[in-house]
């Protein structure tokens, strides 16, 4: 069992930047990819970026890939996402999830977040 927090979401304007905590508990966060992924109102969620277990491979989507990082501390049992150049597109309630494998596919994710709300203001 896993148990996921975020933290960090809040309001910016355009052209600023975020960066997003995703603290895990247990002593198994290593064994598991991380995910983030968004949901804007009235749209369905949405993969943002993926990162294998001892973060050798990263994935993202296109709409993010140059302004968004992400990274993990397996160390302090936390996956980061740091979000440079928002838009308000990015508008969204960010969640992190945890899996076995790094992947765009939500359905492969095991443990999630509650979620955290970011808001760009245009």
């Amino acid at each position: 069992q896993v148990q996921l927090v975020e933290s960090g979401g809040g309001l910016v304007q355009a052209g600023g930047s975020l960066r997003l905590s995703c603290a895990a508990s247990g002593r198994t966060f290593s064994r598991y990819a991380m995910g983030w992924f968004r949901q804007a109102p009235g749209k369905e969620r949405e993969f943002v970026t993926a990162i294998s277990t001892y973060g050798g491979d990263t994935y993202y989507a296109d709409s993010v890939k140059g302004r968004f990082t992400i990274f993990r501390d397996n160390v302090k049992n936390t996956v980061y996402l740091q979000m440079n150049s928002l838009k308000p597109e990015d508008t969204a309630v960010y969640y992190c999830a945890a899996g076995g494998t790094a992947s765009r596919a939500s359905r492969l994710y095991d443990y999630w977040g509650q979620g955290t709300q970011v808001t760009v203001s245009s």
